[in-house]
């Protein structure tokens, strides 16, 4: 059965890809990070991203893996997202198709 969590920022599936296409696995997590291209990523931070993904998943070792468990790995994940824009370490990317500005307004350097 295909678990997921979908945040603004973050969608996590039970699945893997295969020929572009989610398939079902309770072995393997997908991550989409920023799916609609909100965000300004450069390849370090991107990695953080990952990194804590990482950690969050193994902090639920042992554990029945459930939609709410799952749930609270995204929010945590987007939380982090938040502090990577707050820090100025991401930005908004403001030719994406959607300006929602969900995290608070940009940053503007006076």
């Amino acid at each position: 059965m295909l678990l997921k969590s979908t945040t603004r920022h973050i969608r996590i599936y039970t699945a893997e890809v295969k020929n572009n296409e989610l398939v079902p696995s309770e072995q393997v997590l997908t991550l989409d990070v920023d799916p609609d291209n909100e965000l300004n990523w450069n390849e370090d931070t991107l990695q953080k991203v990952y990194r804590k993904f990482n950690e969050l998943v193994e902090s639920y070792s042992g554990e029945d893996l459930t939609e709410y468990n799952l749930r609270r790995i995204g929010s945590d994940l987007e939380h982090f997202v938040r502090s990577l824009l707050q820090s100025g370490q991401i930005s908004y990317n403001l030719s994406s198709r959607v300006l929602n500005y969900s995290m608070g307004l940009p940053q503007v350097s006076s």
